[in-house]
């Protein structure tokens, strides 16, 4: 079960633009957390999880602005869960978060594959670590 920790959603570095990490965090660099700033996508339904990823990835579309299109929970206005302390959040989804590098909305660093929890699939970025 991969835990999605691929910096798929970068742009701008080089041609391609998604695969400049392949299966490594960016950097390896994560400085130790006990909270991040974190926003997410959540869908039911894996189809519209895949088509809100679609939106990040060839459209490069700001990831607020697909969570306004697609997110089925509260966090509807951009996708933003606030500042999560570790031990607040379901165990695959606070895996992969505190994995990710932190990014912002429109040059976001996300999980890919999305990850699979009890509320359904989550598409998750981090913008602040403390």
């Amino acid at each position: 079960m991969a835990k999605g920790k691929q910096a798929a959603g970068q742009k701008g570095k080089n041609s391609g633009g998604e695969k400049e990490s392949d299966g490594k965090k960016g950097g390896g660099k994560l400085k130790p957390a006990n909270s991040i700033k974190v926003r997410h996508i959540l869908c039911e339904k894996h189809g519209k999880v895949m088509e809100a990823m679609a939106k990040l990835k060839e459209e490069n579309m700001r990831f607020d602005k697909v969570a306004e299109l697609y997110s089925e929970d509260k966090a509807k206005a951009g996708g933003s869960l606030g500042w999560m302390a570790r031990g607040s959040m379901v165990g695959t989804f606070q895996d992969a978060a505190f994995a990710l590098q932190t990014s912002t909305c429109d040059k976001p660093i996300f999980t890919d594959p999305p990850v699979k929890t009890n509320f359904g699939y989550h598409i998750i970025m981090v913008e602040e670590r403390k």
